[in-house]
């Protein structure tokens, strides 16, 4: 079915906020100039990822199903189960029993599920099917080394 398994679920506890400087500047894949010492207001990762605290968790993808979305293997998605689904948002969902992350579709009355990657096909959501919506994903989380 193309599914995108998770390897794992996280619990997310914002703390206090950890800020860190934010350049003002964009940066071609290099680094700063020092001469440039224009900086934005600190960038504060909570503010920027969990929308609604109680509601968030974080899961690891394990498929590749939304390389095209830019959700990678071994990517982390931020859950937040306070957003509604709509037609074009990125969810993470059960389907017959097993999770998956797929763009949610829905025209002229029908639904589903359609992967970011040409080599797996949409999922048809049918009354034949067991489908629950778990949580809009807005972003994740890469880690290169």
């Amino acid at each position: 079915m193309g599914m995108a398994r998770l390897s794992s679920v996280y619990a997310v506890e914002p703390r206090t906020a950890a800020r860190v400087p934010f350049a003002l500047t964009p940066v071609p894949a290099g680094f700063p100039s020092p001469a440039e010492e224009y900086l934005d207001r600190p960038l504060d990762f909570n503010e920027l990822l969990i929308l609604h605290p109680a509601a968030t968790f974080a899961v690891r993808v394990a498929g590749d199903s939304m390389i095209g979305a830019g959700i990678y293997p071994g990517d982390i998605a931020v859950v937040d189960r306070a957003l509604t689904a709509t037609d074009g948002a990125i969810i993470l969902a059960i389907v017959d029993g097993e999770f998956t992350i797929k763009r949610y579709r829905i025209k002229d009355g029908a639904a589903w599920l359609q992967p970011e990657n040409e080599n797996y096909k949409r999922i048809p959501l049918t009354e034949d099917c067991e489908f629950q919506v778990w949580g809009v994903i807005k972003n994740s989380i890469r880690m290169f080394a």
